[in-house]
């Protein structure tokens, strides 16, 4: 599997930095938007229970979607500092090369694919996770 060359780390950064540039934009917005609507204190003025549950249902949609987008721009800021020190598309767990194939697919892959398989049975406990019929 070859290394990545410097077009390739260019192309990456590239979309990890417009990525990084949606998520803060979708990050402001969903700020904005849970500024607008105080859900607590539609929740404290519910006539029902079904009225409290929408409101609670919209505050933690805000809050599920606001915790993805964090999440996912933490990994983006990790993906442009390995970039920047020079160990982007290496897998931290065997130390060779993450396939360009995956980094198309998922630019802030921190392993390889063999690699992640095997840490993805291990935080199953070792079960099989193929779905049964």
């Amino acid at each position: 599997m070859p290394e990545l060359t410097a077009k390739d780390r260019a192309h990456f950064e590239q979309r990890l930095r417009a990525r990084r540039e949606e998520l803060r934009a979708s990050i402001q917005d969903t700020l904005v938007q849970t500024g607008r609507h105080d859900f607590t204190e539609l929740a404290g003025r519910v006539r029902d229970v079904g009225e409290e549950s929408v409101a609670e249902l919209l505050a933690s949609t805000h809050l599920a979607l606001l915790d993805r987008d964090v999440n996912e721009l933490r990994d983006v800021e990790a993906a442009l500092a390995r970039i920047r020190d020079g160990t982007y598309g290496r897998c931290e767990e065997c130390g060779g090369p993450i396939s360009r194939e995956r980094l198309e697919a998922y630019p802030t892959a921190t392993r390889c694919v063999e690699c992640q398989q095997l840490h993805e049975i291990a935080r199953a406990g070792g079960r099989d996770q193929t779905p049964s019929l």
